[in-house]
């Protein structure tokens, strides 16, 4: 299927190539400054941390669905190993196979192409089975923190989890910040949290995969519109899955990495921040979420904690 008109339309309103220089690599990281972070500092209050990734674990959230994405295969390599003769200091070490996206993680900007082309232009087939991502490598990535704002879309429709058909919209994110009582600004780090999580967490990881609500077509030009730096949220697949539109499957992907170089979050674990952000009355806090830097990967695996 050839990508609809309504696609081009929206990616060439919120296009970023160029923005930052011929250049650029990191797309709207750039608009994480040193008076954004500043900022972000100001609002610790309480110190109290709250952690955002799933367990990696052999029994993790990957069904199949998503060809060569395994979980996380972890075995010894050394146990209690004397490597230095009998009675000295004895070493354990381990290894691991996994997916670099397969639980919690950041996809980075080379993770889709359309139209032969990544972020700022570049071609598609700069990323090569051998060196992977030529350009804008989930490396490039070198530090990740900022304000981040929680908008809980669940919590603002009064639900514990949105129904597996909710495509989330503008109007859902604008409840949310309403919600949060703080205007997302330029620079910040967004969380939206749909509730879908609770199906992993409760045992149920094929109903947690599909079918899935999450974010809708519509939502990239708002965040372009508050020059968001990243968003993450609660679901295997970060937009709505099956797509809204028929047969258009991933756009929000192509949108949010190729056209505007932002990076996008999935699997993200917002239970415990939820009822952390409900009980403090503000969805506002330090966050630190920067990938492990594998050169020339196209996402990363990345522990997020949130400072309130």
């Amino acid at each position: 299927m050839t990508l609809p008109a309504e696609f081009h339309d929206i990616a060439k309103r919120i296009n970023n190539w160029g923005r930052w220089g011929e250049g650029d690599e990191i797309g709207t990281l750039n608009l994480i400054t040193d008076e954004v972070v500043r900022s972000a500092a100001g609002t610790v209050r309480s110190g109290r941390r709250v952690p955002l990734a799933l367990p990696l674990q052999q029994d993790g959230v990957q069904t199949g669905m998503i060809p060569g994405r395994v979980n996380p295969l972890r075995t010894m390599v050394a146990l209690n190993l004397e490597m230095f003769g009998p009675g000295t200091i004895a070493t354990s070490d381990d290894a691991v196979t996994m997916g670099l996206q397969a639980a919690t993680h950041w996809d980075g900007l080379t993770h889709v192409s359309h139209s032969g082309k990544i972020y700022n232009g570049r071609p598609a087939d700069s990323v090569t089975a051998h060196g992977g991502a030529a350009f804008s490598g989930i490396e490039k990535v070198t530090t990740l923190v900022s304000r981040g704002v929680l908008l809980d879309v669940a919590a603002a429709r009064k639900l514990d989890r949105l129904p597996g058909d909710h495509a989330v919209t503008p109007e859902d994110l604008e409840a949310a910040e309403e919600l949060a009582g703080t205007t997302v600004r330029a620079g910040d780090i967004v969380l939206v949290r749909t509730g879908q999580l609770r199906s992993y967490l409760g045992g149920d990881k094929h109903g947690y995969a599909f079918p899935s609500p999450g974010l809708s077509i519509r939502t990239p030009e708002w965040f372009h519109a508050r020059d968001v730096a990243a968003v993450a949220n609660d679901t295997l697949t970060f937009e709505i899955f099956p797509p809204e539109i028929e047969n258009l499957w991933l756009p929000v992907h192509g949108l949010d990495l190729v056209e505007m170089g932002m990076l996008q979050g999935q699997n993200w674990n917002l239970e415990e921040l939820s009822e952390a952000c409900a009980e403090a009355g503000r969805y506002e806090f330090f966050l630190d979420a920067t990938p492990e830097p594998f050169v020339g990967g196209a996402g990363s695996p990345v522990a997020p904690v949130a400072v309130l």
